[in-house]
């Protein structure tokens, strides 16, 4: 065979096994027997081995290759992969609509579709070929798994062929569409799916993982999300992970939600059938409860369902608020739960003054996981729930992830349950708290509890992500006046760990090491870590956006000279910032006293840095 007869061979090759491929994730149809494919994809491997100059990045034998990573390079999302705000009820639902009434008043319709239990992921497509494959990360930034997503069969290495995506559009009646691909792919596609495992894989590769004495995924989720980060690809493609494609980022003249699932669908992705477009909301609470009830019979995980404003224009006129924009929501199935004994209840003084109630718990699993402690939240919500010490109550998961107790089982009481009495002062430094809304607060700013727990979101993972010092250390360091706030960590020296007990000069040198390794961050990290009251991880990314718009920072000081003549109607235009939120950043940065902190983290030697190995 010479070179011309072997590249028609192997092009012919590759058209058949991706049609197959299309035919079977795409349309459900088996157009060879497994034996046959495998033949064929076994003819063009060789034949590509012998011919190697007509290997492309498409070719089904690229599905699995390369060497392990070392590490995983960071990609840069241009649009935000933004993170759903829940509903758990009928009540959340209309309380979402009625606010989107208030900024959007138009007639809108809702495209509903199963919430899979899985991670996220975006694809890129350059001239129709998959260059791209990321995890979400942190909404900004993730991480670059495309290695790993090319073994994942349910997604094309390539776009369907130019006239098999036009014929699709015509079928579909998607004529705004058909011009984009006229002339040939568009430069760019940009497409967001969800990678997961079916139960049976999970069941199978955990009874695997048993008999090798490995240790067992928790959920299909855990494995998925395990699975795609693996440094090594061929460890991925042994996990059978699945992908179901649902957003389209790239403008290809889309008006609905639903035209891009068509759209996805006809460039050869694989879309999940189980959507349903609705004219109101009593349809959308019909179609949860449906598969709410129906949810084993499908052969993968999911949590509830995403209902989104099928109307893409109204959607973006909406916006985002914090982190999830307006114009969809997660409606979650019911949560999990189980009953316990409440033993106790104590009272914790947070990094901003708020005393939060805490129940101990009889130990109960709950969803999977063994749950000890549950917030109460305030001295409304104790009231509310009229719960008392010793009491008997439903405690869930709600969002599968945080404990709550969610009612009492006042049947079960015996007479000798206690009323829980919330303090008058502050359990640590006994000020007298302060009403601030539906919580009481510490006003002392020299309380040690607001010193040990300011420390302790301090070097906390999202933030300086010190390893190493947790909160007994902490206090040690407190107790003995080695540190007073954050940034004298960054003072101690050799000796100076070695006066505490436990420790000795291998222990002492880790912690320095660690400390001392953490003296650069990225400014989001860095605005999370201050504590300002209000500013959580995501809105701590969108100040330190509008911060950097200003001026560019390199240290600490900076925010100094950059903060000085905003005021907080400034802050107010950052989105989901309200009044509240842009006062505590005002006040905040204004402070003489945080004006001290920050030059005092200069002069430790913090540096403000540019997140590193960035794609883009």
């Amino acid at each position: 065979m010479n070179e011309k007869e072997a590249k028609e061979r192997i092009e012919k090759l590759k058209a058949i096994i991706n049609e197959a491929r299309y035919a079977y994730h795409v349309l459900n149809k088996d157009l060879y027997p497994p034996e046959v494919l495998d033949s064929l994809k076994k003819e063009l491997f060789d034949l590509e081995q012998k011919f190697p100059q007509f290997i492309t990045p498409d070719s089904p034998t690229q599905r699995i290759g390369g060497e392990p990573l070392k590490e995983f390079p960071k990609v840069r999302h241009k649009v935000p992969m933004l993170s759903f705000n829940d509903a758990f009820s009928e009540e959340d639902l209309e309380a979402w609509e009625e606010r989107n009434l208030k900024i959007v008043n138009a007639k809108y319709e809702y495209f509903c579709e199963l919430k899979i239990d899985g991670l996220a992921i975006k694809l890129v497509y350059k001239n129709g070929i998959l260059e791209i494959g990321s995890t979400r990360g942190d909404g900004y930034l993730g991480e670059d798994v495309t290695q790993n997503v090319k073994t994942i069969e349910s997604i094309p290495l390539s776009l369907l062929p130019i006239k098999k995506i036009i014929d699709n559009l015509k079928n579909e009646g998607l004529e705004e569409t058909i011009k984009y691909f006229q002339n040939g792919y568009p430069e760019e596609i940009e497409v967001r799916g969800e990678v997961f495992m079916h139960k049976k894989d999970f069941e199978a590769l955990n009874k695997e993982r048993e008999k090798n004495g490995e240790s067992l995924f928790a959920n299909p989720r855990n494995a998925a999300a395990g699975s795609l980060r693996q440094l090594d690809p061929k460890i991925t493609a042994q996990r059978k992970l699945d992908s179901f494609a649902y957003a389209l980022i790239t403008n290809l003249g889309q008006k609905t939600h639903e035209e891009e699932h068509k759209i996805l669908k006809c460039l050869g992705f694989k879309t999940n059938p189980n959507t349903k477009l609705c004219q109101n909301l009593k349809q959308v609470v019909e179609f949860r409860n449906y598969w709410e009830e129906n949810r084993e019979k499908i052969t993968y995980e999911i949590d509830g369902v995403v209902v989104t404003i099928n109307q893409n224009n109204i959607f973006k006129e909406l916006g985002i608020v914090g982190k999830a924009p307006r114009g969809a929501i997660a409606f979650k199935f019911s949560p999990k739960e189980g009953t316990t004994i409440i033993e106790d209840v104590i009272f914790q003084t947070g990094r901003t003054g708020i005393i939060t109630p805490v129940a101990v718990l009889k130990p109960v699993e709950v969803g999977g996981v063994t749950v000890s402690r549950a917030s109460l939240h305030n001295e409304d919500e104790i009231k509310r729930l009229g719960v008392k010490i010793g009491d008997t109550v439903v405690v869930v998961r709600a969002g599968d992830v945080i404990p709550q107790v969610d009612r009492v089982i006042t049947e079960l009481r015996t007479g000798k349950e206690r009323e829980i009495v919330f303090p008058q002062k502050c359990p640590v430094c006994q000020t007298k708290l302060i009403k601030d809304g539906a919580y009481w607060r510490c006003p002392n700013k020299k309380c040690p509890a607001l010193a040990k727990e300011k420390i302790v979101h301090f070097v906390s993972k999202s933030a300086f992500d010190i390893l190493g010092l947790g909160e007994k250390i902490i206090e040690k360091l407190l107790d003995n006046n080695l540190i007073q706030d954050p940034a004298d960590l960054f003072k101690l020296k050799v000796g100076d760990l070695r006066k505490l007990p436990g420790f000795d000069v291998l222990a002492e040198k880790n912690i320095l090491t660690s400390i001392n390794s953490r003296k650069k961050i990225t400014l989001p990290r860095f605005i999370y870590a201050l504590g300002i009251l209000h500013i959580g991880e995501e809105n701590a990314k969108l100040l330190a956006h509008f911060l950097e718009q200003k001026k560019y920072i390199t240290k600490p000081n900076d925010l100094i000279e950059v903060t000085k003549d905003l005021k907080a109607v400034h802050y107010s235009a950052i989105p989901g910032f309200g009044e509240k939120v842009s006062q505590a950043v005002y006040e905040w940065f204004q402070s003489e006293e945080n004006q001290v902190f920050l030059q005092k983290l200069t002069d430790v030697g913090i540096e403000i840095i540019t997140e590193e190995k960035e794609r883009r």
